[in-house]
């Protein structure tokens, strides 16, 4: 094993242990929880070396890096999710080449991505971002919102609602970011008693804030730095 490969293997071991550890505070079973790696500015060969080691969800935020590293490891068997803001004209390059879009907030984006999904025949699963604490600067649907989205989400053959995903302020202290947390799990379970389906899935949760994430329920935690290190400048 190269020295890379190792490192980002013991630093995935680490995380995935204090994943099992928060889970198991809160009473649930770590293998409720999944680490999605997030590889997004980091090379292919870091997600080849990483899967060889067993790790098998990756997440991509930008759309044409996404699909080079799919093309440079094709034939590699792990799951794409993607995980960043995605333009509605972008859609169409998205849709059928994820295992989960996490981050549908408009329902021109998700008829975008229910319209590719179509003509491909396949359904495509998705997350719908909510925006809990009303950040101008970020992604996501208002919360008083969600419902009607989710209704129309519920009603597009080409699209899967598999559950909600939040992205919190930045909080020097994590407990600040529990009630965001909180906060998604509750809406989560509101819509499922309401529009009467199963949301299994609950995406928060990220390097620094992953332990009241898991705490509150979270079952994809998406963390970066921790296995990659520093994230290099965007070219």
């Amino acid at each position: 094993m190269n020295d890379r490969k190792q490192e980002l293997a013991e630093r995935t071991a680490e995380v995935r242990e204090a994943l099992a550890h928060a889970a198991r505070q809160a009473g649930r079973a770590p293998e409720d929880v999944t680490l999605v790696a997030v590889s997004k500015l980091h090379p292919a060969s870091d997600i080849r070396a990483l899967a060889e080691t067993g790790q098998t969800e990756f997440g991509e935020n930008y759309v044409q890096e996404a699909l080079s590293k799919q093309e440079d490891l094709a034939g590699l068997d792990v799951n794409w999710h993607f995980i960043g803001g995605l333009q509605t004209n972008k859609a169409k390059y998205v849709a059928g080449k994820f295992a989960l879009v996490h981050s549908v907030d408009s329902s021109k984006l998700a008829k975008a991505l229910h319209n590719k999904a179509v003509s491909l025949n396949t359904v495509q699963d998705i997350l719908i971002q909510v925006n809990i604490a009303g950040e101008t600067q970020k992604s996501g649907v208002e919360t008083e919102r969600l419902p009607e989205l989710a209704e129309e989400v519920l009603g597009m053959e080409g699209l899967r609602l598999a559950g909600l995903m939040t992205m919190p302020p930045f909080f020097d202290d994590p407990e600040r970011a529990r009630p965001v947390f909180a906060r998604l799990r509750e809406l989560r379970d509101g819509l499922e008693t309401r529009l009467g389906v199963k949301l299994p899935h609950l995406s928060m949760g990220m390097t620094g804030d992953f332990v009241p994430a898991v705490e509150e329920g979270a079952t994809l935690v998406r963390i970066g730095t921790r296995i990659f290190g520093a994230r290099p400048p965007r070219g």
